[in-house]
């Protein structure tokens, strides 16, 4: 657990009685500069504790198991391949966080009780190993169905759709690809070409993925890896020195549009905290120093990537989707047949 500062436009916490430390549950990737954060203590008098809990799966299961004692006042991470289970289980109380007029709509709308906050977007897509098809003089798969073509028999690591949000959101693109009756069929073949899961996206990108960073440090030996469309700029900028290009590319054709949320915890010691850290989540300060730690895309009108982002950056301009009721709806059912089909 880190000790972080954090402020909103809610005024001086200083100022006013009750606690004056917030606790933020948070899936692994959460990340903010230090700068940042320093500079929304001295505004606010908060002191933030971040409590990291896993890949965003699992860090939405164990807030939901301990809705009625919580680890902490506000969770961030839940995104829309599991908000309904989320909203189902109570986990949040109602709140319109400050600012939010300038996010944009098409992120928020329909929510009229005010659940929870949007903070950032992105893709969630098949990222590939640049270096492994030019030695092999391989044409990168782009869609959908070259997954499942046996030129990439074996190459492909993905997450357990019920641990794992990247898992989740590439089942949801299938299904949305291929329909309610034809994904099984579709992930029949991807078992039978040799896909390879792990629980968590950190196991598959960090560790199997032979394209990441850490992947080549642990030995991964999957040049396909189901992960982000940001991920590329994130192995580019990390990089020393950093390349002209990226070393990893996007397969366009495999993606589907996340969007990442946070909320009010329903039993928060701290209430008021929470509320001041969901405005700050939102502020322009917050979503511009945001793509360049979690390497995601600003929710709010007025915040814009930084240029070092944007030169890496893939273009997505037709991800899949579906609408947050049938993801409602099946997202269960889906999970107990996918689980039965490449688990058992």
């Amino acid at each position: 657990m880190a000790a972080l500062g954090a402020c909103s436009d809610s005024g001086d916490a200083s100022s006013n009685p009750g606690p004056t430390t917030v606790t933020l549950v948070a899936h692994d990737s959460f990340a903010v500069s230090k700068g940042v954060l320093k500079d929304f203590e001295k505004k606010s008098g908060y002191r933030v504790k971040v409590l990291k809990d896993g890949d965003a799966g699992e860090a939405v299961n164990k807030a939901i198991l301990t809705r009625d004692n919580p680890q902490g006042d506000a969770f961030f991470g839940v995104d829309n391949t599991l908000l309904s289970r989320a909203l189902d289980n109570h986990l949040f109380q109602p709140y319109r966080a400050g600012g939010l007029d300038l996010v944009r709509p098409e992120f928020w709308a329909g929510d009229d009780r005010h659940w929870v906050t949007p903070i950032d977007t992105g893709n969630i897509c098949v990222n590939y190993d640049k270096r492994y098809f030019t030695a092999h003089h391989l044409k990168p798969p782009n869609t959908f169905a070259d997954l499942a073509e046996p030129a990439y028999r074996n190459l492909l690591v993905t997450e357990n759709v019920s641990t794992s949000s990247p898992g989740l959101g590439f089942l949801l693109g299938s299904a949305a690809q291929y329909g309610d009756k034809g994904w099984p069929a579709y992930w029949k073949k991807l078992r039978a070409n040799g896909v390879k899961v792990v629980d968590t996206w950190e196991q598959a990108y960090n560790e199997e993925f032979s394209g990441s960073a850490g992947g080549r440090k642990a030995g991964g030996d999957r040049p396909l890896v189901v992960s982000y469309a940001s991920s590329p700029p994130a192995e580019a900028i990390y990089a020393s020195p950093q390349p002209r290009t990226a070393p990893t590319g996007v397969a366009t054709g495999t993606c589907f549009r996340q969007i990442e949320y946070a909320g009010l915890l329903s039993h928060a010691k701290n209430p008021k905290g929470a509320k001041a850290l969901l405005d700050f989540l939102i502020s322009k300060e917050f979503q511009d120093d945001m793509p360049l730690n979690m390497f995601v895309d600003p929710v709010r009108e007025t915040a814009q990537a930084p240029a070092l982002y944007r030169k890496y950056a893939v273009q997505v301009d037709t991800p899949q989707t579906m609408a947050p009721e049938k993801i409602a709806a099946h997202r269960d059912q889906w999970v107990r047949t996918w689980t039965s089909l490449l688990l058992k």
